[in-house]
């Protein structure tokens, strides 16, 4: 007599990375600053810097940041998601927030500059927007520079530094380009993030009506002489810097771990990427493994 096996044997993915302490990829980026109000600067409103970027992991481009992290099982680990930053003008910084995990934070962006004031440097650092004042400086290891002005009268202003690349000057026509961020597959599928905000050029002046382009990975692009806020804003959750006279985009942590969480707060997405398993939070929270 023969005897049947209701089903079939089925073969599992054996992960032999998941017993032991999670090893993690770590992708934070910061909120943008925003650019200058130019409602009242008469055009002259630079573009803001992209907010910082860590990256710890295997993946090129690595640098500047390093390795994977191992964490402890056990611990939970708080997350915290930076807003992106306003126009910038006598009242306000246009500084992005912060984001970080546990002890690794990356830096909001610069706001860009304002009138005469010069510009405040933080991440990817916003431009300038007046002939003869410096842009500021980006953080070492999480962005760049910022544009300048080139031209007096001040025309086109400044476009602000990305994670990858400083931001473009501006011209007697034309605003600066948004400095490019970097660009990551921590998701699965290769994204630019932290991309600075484009400048753009005083509507009044014969032929000067073209903003930079913005910059890869979420810039805003610059628009002048329409108001605070009227520019491109900076795109949510990439930490791209807003366009001249924008607002900057809020940040993102992005969690890729051979082991899944124990238990997480803060509603992030999961998803999974071969034996990773990806959390990506867009607003403030924890994970604990």
């Amino acid at each position: 007599m023969s005897m049947r096996y209701p089903g079939a044997f089925k073969t599992a993915t054996f992960n032999p990375l998941a017993i032991g302490p999670p090893v993690i990829s770590l992708l934070v980026v910061a909120g943008g600053g925003g650019g200058g109000d130019s409602s009242a600067s008469a055009g002259r409103s630079a573009a803001g810097g992209a907010g910082g970027l860590l990256y710890y992991g295997t993946e090129t481009p690595k640098t500047p940041n390093g390795a994977a992290i191992t964490l402890d099982v056990g611990t939970t680990y708080t997350v915290t998601v930076g807003a992106g930053g306003s126009y910038r003008n006598a009242s306000f910084s246009g500084q992005g927030y912060s984001s970080s995990f546990s002890s690794y934070t990356a830096i909001g962006g610069g706001g860009g500059g304002y009138a005469d004031y010069v510009v405040g440097g933080t991440g990817g650092s916003g431009g300038g927007s007046t002939y003869g004042a410096a842009a500021g400086q980006g953080t070492a290891d999480q962005g760049n520079n910022g544009g300048i002005c080139l031209t007096s009268p001040n025309y086109g202003t400044g476009g602000g530094g990305g994670a990858g690349a400083v931001g473009g000057n501006g011209t007697s026509s034309n605003g600066g380009n948004g400095g490019n961020g970097l660009a990551y597959s921590i998701t699965g599928s290769s994204t630019y993030y932290a991309g600075g905000g484009s400048g753009d050029v005083w509507p009044g002046v014969a032929g000067g009506t073209s903003p930079g382009t913005a910059g890869l990975g979420g810039g805003g692009t610059g628009n002048a002489f329409v108001g605070a806020g009227g520019g491109g804003a900076g795109t949510a959750n990439t930490g791209g810097g807003g366009g001249a006279n924008g607002y900057g985009g809020s940040g993102v942590v992005i969690i890729s771990s051979t082991r899944a969480a124990a238990s997480t707060t803060g509603s992030p997405t999961v998803t999974t990427s071969g034996i990773y398993t990806v959390y990506k939070f867009t607003s403030s929270g924890t994970i604990t493994f």
